[in-house]
């Protein structure tokens, strides 16, 4: 919105600043600094609201004393993630890029989908909050619209059947193979798959105080460099990867993202202030899902977004012993001692804070391992 601000004004009265605001490097720097400081002094604001209107966090009674703690504290404080996200990212992306307006709807659904959700929860007082069945219809309906628009818009024809293979040079899968029908199909399950998959599994790793916000933050720093180097000529010709005109307006938003979660981190880390709630978990995963189909870079999210991977897996390992050992023996047994996975690790004794340090390191690990395919092919 800025840059035609600007541009008009050059254009109309001959004062500076449309060059300037041309510049990507210049909108994200702008953007990451300017969700920051929105994050930093809304979120304080926001956080006494929450508390006033006493919408506080209903903590599970499986578990543990530790967490019973937490009971009451705000929730649904991923509204303070969404407006530090989206108002920078109006403000700094280009109005005419299809990429910014599929990120801001996607982000957006499945944000109001989260609060629903946290809103039948702390409002209403119902612990499972929204039936699952529409909770899933509505991550299907979002994966469903934006793999549409990516496969059907004239901006995507020349790679939207297109997916990048990790540490292969010059290989792509191409969805089409099996015919231009067969092909769309396979891509609408892609997405859809997705964008639940990827918005469930940030729901799942939103345990602990600080754990989700900080690997969320590690993530739009790896997607961020991903979309700059995509939407350049000349770098993508350099590192020989797929060039996405127009992609590096998502470096901008990938940029409001991280400040976003940075100045949430601040109310965040423990002992929480607020928690994000569902309202953020399933608008980051959203947010992260999209990006990977936009930037063609399926099949690198369980190296960027590693942690919240192997979360999900944790609870798949989990649930598939319980019922395998129930139907061989009768009684069923569980493979950790609690899923997800970093309640395993409090139930072992580790401090809360411990865990979260330490999947971040895992989580830094894997963003290297993930840029590393840049040049590793």
């Amino acid at each position: 919105m800025l840059y035609e601000l600007f541009n008009w004004l050059e254009q109309t009265f001959a004062l500076p600043g449309a060059t300037a605001m041309a510049l990507i490097s210049t909108r994200t720097g702008l953007a990451a600094v300017s969700s920051l400081l929105i994050s930093l002094f809304f979120g304080k604001r926001i956080i006494a609201w929450l508390r006033r209107m006493q919408l506080g966090e209903v903590i599970r009674d499986d578990i543990g004393l530790d967490h019973q703690s937490k009971q009451g504290t705000p929730t649904m404080g991923g509204v303070i993630i969404l407006l530090s996200t989206l108002i920078p990212s109006l403000l700094f992306v280009r109005m005419d890029s299809i990429y910014g307006w599929l990120i801001f709807f996607v982000m957006l659904t499945l944000g109001l989908v989260g609060f629903i959700d946290d809103y039948i929860k702390v409002v209403k007082k119902n612990k499972s909050g929204l039936a699952g069945r529409f909770k899933i219809a509505g991550q299907v309906s979002v994966g469903l619209v934006l793999g549409l628009i990516l496969y059907s818009h004239p901006n995507f024809e020349a790679v939207n059947t297109l997916s990048t293979v990790p540490f292969a040079k010059n290989l792509t899968i191409d969805y089409a193979y099996f015919g231009e029908t067969m092909g769309w199909f396979i891509y609408l399950g892609v997405s859809i798959f997705i964008i639940t998959a990827v918005s469930n599994a940030t729901n799942l790793t939103d345990g602990l105080d600080g754990l989700a916000t900080g690997i969320s933050a590690i993530c739009g720093i790896v997607f961020a460099i991903f979309a700059y180097v995509s939407g350049r000529i000349d770098f993508s010709g350099f590192l020989d990867i797929m060039y996405l005109p127009g992609a590096g307006e998502l470096t901008v938003f990938a940029a409001a993202l991280v400040g976003a979660c940075m100045g949430f981190l601040w109310y965040n880390t423990h002992p929480a202030s607020v928690f994000m709630g569902d309202t953020g978990s399933l608008a980051l995963g959203g947010a992260f899902g999209a990006l990977a189909l936009m930037l063609h870079k399926e099949l690198l999210l369980p190296f960027i977004c590693g942690v919240f991977f192997f979360e999900t897996v944790s609870v798949i390992i989990q649930t598939s012993y319980f019922k395998y050992t129930k139907w061989t023996t009768g009684e069923g047994q569980r493979f950790f001692l609690m899923a997800p996975i970093h309640h395993h690790f409090e139930k072992k004794g580790w401090s809360e804070s411990k865990i979260v340090v330490r999947f971040w390191i895992v989580a830094i690990l894997m963003a290297l391992i993930s840029l590393l395919t840049l040049k590793i092919r």
